[in-house]
């Protein structure tokens, strides 16, 4: 693969490296449990997702201690049925649902308050027995708006919304189709990209094969997302080539591939910047990759090791995600990483860890994710909720709130530019790999000027150096620009399979 380096100043490189102290001053946080509707775990979203708007208004979904209807594929993994919440100001509300015994979800907030999810209708699909309907779903003051589906499919699923109402996802038809995005050999038909507003939804296209979804819109209402580009299997994916797509002004263009057949989208912005997954040719390695309209896409690169993810990008470009470290330990660990300005920043991680993960960037430059130790990375499961904020190194969150609260805080998964966080944690006694059963979603609310007076918050400020990580935040490296050329975008919803 050809590499091109990025230039970068002397002064960049200083900057970069003189804007680290040995350690910094943190704000404490008032911390809020946000508890369940009588079940057992509260939820937020964990990628592609825009849970926590910049008025600090979340939402997400949790339990009630009603069992699932329809228990051969559970809505959620604990199989109880859920109710949408939006929170703000730590007051929680129940969203409304399409059916009183089905199950929903929110994972989508716009500035104006606009909330994108899901919810099942309380109806079987008749093409899958014991599979429950789920339609995408939008609240708009208020009230619910089932945004249907395409052709009279059985399933439609919301992925984003901006804040003119705009909202994309995916929508089964009933053409017959044994390659469907959404799920091979599980859903029968084709699965199509869709865009509504207006009350209408629209098939966006696709790329030359059977199937698409789209995955984010922006404010100028671009859509990107995946789609076959042709209908014949490859050995090595068993599906058709999926590449990424830019749709608009009704015109869908192929983004191309780092030079696999399987690539993935997990992030866009207002300046029309994509990132995602790309395999490299053979379909053994996987790359994060940076799409622009100047340089088409690029490889991110690693911090020497074989794969890694991009997990969000602000519209000033930085972007949160990890990359795995070069050794010969397989998986190999991997550590959460800022890219900013053509390099990628190692945010390390604590000392008792060998992995992390970073979740989000805000404008700011504050980094929120999750760090955890070799046998935890194993399972896919973080330990600990950390914040970065640019100067020195990664702080524990769980250091930075009241003593003896009521969740050991393992995931932090957005921050919004006033500073506050959403994220996930576990109770007392209870395991960090017990998350998505018994689990519950908390607020944090920092105590600074931007927010006075807020009962219960300790407005002193707290030294970064009571968890240093194993690495330097300025430890940063070069992003090489990879060749031209293509993980499947898994369903935006949140279903369970029995065992």
């Amino acid at each position: 693969m050809k590499t091109v380096r990025i230039s970068v100043s002397i002064l960049t490189l200083l900057t970069l490296i003189t804007s680290v102290p040995a350690y910094a001053q943190h704000h404490h946080y008032k911390f809020i449990d946000l508890g369940t509707f009588g079940g057992p775990a509260s939820y937020f979203s964990n990628g592609l997702d825009g849970i926590l708007n910049p008025q600090g208004t979340a939402v997400g979904w949790a339990d009630t201690s009603i069992p699932d209807a329809f228990p051969a594929f559970c809505y959620n993994i604990d199989c109880f049925v859920s109710r949408a919440f939006l929170v703000h100001n730590g007051k929680r509300v129940e969203l409304d649902r399409l059916s009183d015994v089905a199950s929903s979800a929110a994972f989508w907030i716009t500035a104006n308050g606009i909330v994108g999810g899901n919810s099942q209708n309380g109806e079987e699909d008749p093409l899958i027995p014991g599979w429950g309907e789920f339609r995408a779903v939008l609240w708009r003051h208020g009230k619910i708006i089932d945004l249907g589906t395409l052709d009279g499919g059985h399933e439609s699923a919301l992925s984003g919304v901006n804040s003119k109402g705009q909202a994309v996802g995916l929508s089964m038809n009933l053409v017959a189709d044994d390659f469907s995005l959404i799920g091979p050999g599980l859903f029968p038909t084709q699965t199509r990209a869709f865009l509504w507003q207006k009350g209408e939804m629209r098939d966006l296209g696709t790329l030359g094969g059977d199937d698409a979804l789209a995955s984010f819109i922006n404010e100028r209402g671009q859509v990107v997302g995946i789609s076959y580009t042709n209908t014949t299997p490859n050995a090595s994916t068993g599906v058709p080539t999926i590449d990424p797509f830019l749709w608009e002004d009704g015109s869908m263009i192929d983004l191309g591939s780092l030079g696999g057949t399987n690539c993935n989208v997990l992030g866009f912005n207002n300046r029309g910047e994509v990132v995602g997954t790309s395999n490299l040719s053979g379909d053994v390695i996987s790359r994060p990759f940076l799409w622009t309209k100047k340089h088409g896409m690029e490889d991110l690169g690693t911090l020497g090791g074989n794969t890694g993810q991009p997990n969000w990008i602000n519209d000033s470009g930085d972007i949160a995600g990890k990359t795995d470290l070069a050794g010969p330990l397989s998986p190999q660990d991997h550590h959460a990483v800022l890219w900013r300005h053509g390099h990628q920043i190692d945010l390390g991680t604590f000392p008792e860890d060998s992995s992390s993960n970073a979740y989000y960037v805000n404008s700011r430059g504050q980094v929120v994710g999750t760090s955890e130790d070799r046998a935890h990375m194993l399972i896919g499961v973080g330990e600990h909720a950390f914040l970065w904020e640019g100067k020195g190194t990664m702080v524990d969150l769980n250091t930075l709130i009241q003593p003896g609260a009521s969740l050991q805080l393992t995931y932090a998964v957005a921050i919004n530019d006033r500073g506050e966080i959403a994220g996930f944690g576990v109770p007392p006694g209870v395991l960090p790999e017990e998350y998505e059963t018994k689990g519950h979603a908390y607020i944090l609310i920092p105590c600074d000027e931007d927010h006075p007076n807020v009962e219960g918050c300790n407005y002193e400020r707290e030294d970064g150096d009571v968890a240093s990580p194993t690495r330097s935040a300025a430890s940063s490296r070069t992003v090489g620009r990879g060749s031209k050329g293509r993980s499947r975008n898994p369903l935006a919803g949140h279903v369970a399979f029995a065992k």
